[in-house]
């Protein structure tokens, strides 16, 4: 039975979720479709683009993602403390940025007069919005909706049945319970292309989130109105920092305003492991291994089966059992995936 998205999130055990689409249909997300001849490469960058528009919108930040030929991967962090802190009008003006504006807000905002119950309204309303900007159902609806219908468009098939047709269902999410499980989830998402034979390094592995830091692509234009090639006006925000270097191991994964690691040490580690999965000797691993698998306590051997794996191995939410345990809890389930335990088979 599929489940609600409420009880696939709990903002009381994580901020963090990996979500995954796929498309539905034969012709490509993106790529080269091999019946037709036809290229889709164009849409990589529809993707991206749309993905910084909405978090610059949202109160929810890129950790990584990874666009692929028939789908996509996204960790995110959704920032409940910048939610919590937009006034009123912010809402409205980042609601505004994706939806028309119901006269009444406009008028509120215009300070017209309005009554007493009118205003309620407009409360009540704004409220509602507020919670869709740290929602990652919205996000995703937002960035897929989009997405499906400018490819529909391109494919002449129009008409909200197309919309529904492109992609697989409801896209795919899981918690990350703690920060195993996020580098984990975060070097599975950016090694996808090296995975998938599309490119031989993490420096040429475009339309990924470790090709833009290593790049510095992300914060070229921070801050700045930009205007994208789709002719989205947003000011752009870099993908979420990594803190490890600025700040000392917190008690909670939660309460870290950044990636708890350091951006080299992240970078190291993924070209570590892009270098022996693309040359398929893991018979073979270096002795000489990154400095985080230290820090994780992972050996190599256990470390590549994740990095190659993990999108496959768990489902729901990764973690210790006793993370797992307080999520079931939080999310009203009576049960615990034993094989969701990252920790299970760690030195």
């Amino acid at each position: 039975m599929t489940q609600s998205r409420q009880s696939q999130v709990s903002l009381a055990d994580t901020p963090y979720y990996h979500c995954i689409s796929r498309c539905v249909r034969r012709a490509y997300l993106c790529g080269e479709d091999k019946y037709t001849g036809k290229s889709f490469e164009h849409r990589r960058q529809w993707m991206v683009e749309r993905m910084h528009q909405l978090a610059s919108i949202f109160s929810i930040n890129i950790c990584a993602y990874a666009i692929m030929s028939n789908h996509y991967h996204l960790v995110l962090h959704i920032d409940e403390q910048e939610n919590y802190l937009l006034s009123n009008e912010q809402v409205c003006q980042r609601w505004g940025g994706l939806y028309s504006m119901p006269t009444l807000i406009d008028r509120w905002l215009k300070g017209q007069k309005i009554s007493a119950e009118e205003k309620k309204t407009v409360l009540n309303i704004i409220n509602r919005w507020r919670d869709r900007l740290a929602d990652i159902s919205w996000f995703m609806r937002c960035l897929n909706e989009f997405i499906a219908r400018k490819a529909n468009s391109e494919d002449d098939c129009t008409g909200r049945f197309w919309e529904g047709r492109f992609w697989e269902g409801r896209f795919k999410s899981q918690a990350l319970l703690d920060e195993d499980a996020l580098l984990t989830c975060m070097a599975y998402v950016d090694l996808n292309p090296i995975r998938a034979k599309m490119t031989k390094s993490v420096e040429t592995s475009e339309y990924t989130s470790a090709y833009e830091r290593i790049h510095g692509v992300a914060f070229k234009d921070e801050g700045k109105l930009t205007t994208s090639l789709l002719g989205l006006n947003f000011q752009k925000k870099p993908l979420f920092g990594f803190v490890g270097d600025e700040q000392e191991s917190q008690s909670s994964l939660s309460s870290q305003q950044g990636i708890p690691f350091s951006l080299l040490d992240y970078i190291k580690l993924v070209d570590w492991s892009a270098r022996i999965l693309r040359e398929d000797k893991k018979g073979a691993i270096p002795s000489q291994h990154p400095k985080l698998l230290n820090a994780l306590g992972l050996d190599s051997e256990r470390w590549l089966s994740l990095a190659s794996s993990f999108g496959k191995d768990y489902q729901g939410a990764v973690g210790s059992l006793e993370e797992l345990a307080l999520f079931a809890e939080h999310t009203g389930k009576s049960w615990i995936a034993r094989k969701n335990e990252l920790h299970r088979n760690m030195h």
